[in-house]
């Protein structure tokens, strides 16, 4: 017969395989928000890693009742910095400027990296408009 008798062999087994990935995701998620935490000291921090990886089911439920709802905060807390960052690096990088973006496609042009085509395409792009 082999190893996987039936189909539902087949679905028990996916099943245990979600569920453990899912488990793995969430100590994970945990021992980051360990590390992601201000206001627990770095013994206590070394104490709940311990705990994590010796007993790691029950400090995991501990942990997401005792420190579930903060978990949260400091996902949310995060998330505005990364926004203001990724638009100050946009900012950077994009093009503000359409005449900065022009005078840049003529000394391409100039120096023949790009033919009149492609610096007409650009200076299009750069005011906007369509041929």
């Amino acid at each position: 017969m082999g190893m996987f008798a039936t189909v539902w062999d087949w679905i028990w087994f996916s099943f245990l395989i979600f569920a453990y990935v899912a488990y793995l995701f969430a100590l994970i998620y945990i021992a980051i928000d360990i590390f992601r935490s201000h206001d627990i000291n770095g013994w206590m921090k070394a104490l709940w890693i311990v705990l994590l990886v010796f007993l790691p089911f029950i400090t995991g439920l501990v942990y997401l009742i005792v420190r579930g709802q903060g978990m949260g905060e400091r996902s949310a807390g995060s998330r505005p910095d990364i926004v203001e960052y990724s638009d100050e690096e946009v900012r950077k990088v994009s093009f503000a400027n359409p005449a900065d973006e022009i005078a840049k496609a003529s000394a391409l042009r100039d120096q023949g990296v790009i033919s009149d085509g492609e610096f007409d395409a650009i200076k299009a792009k750069a005011l906007g408009s369509k041929f």
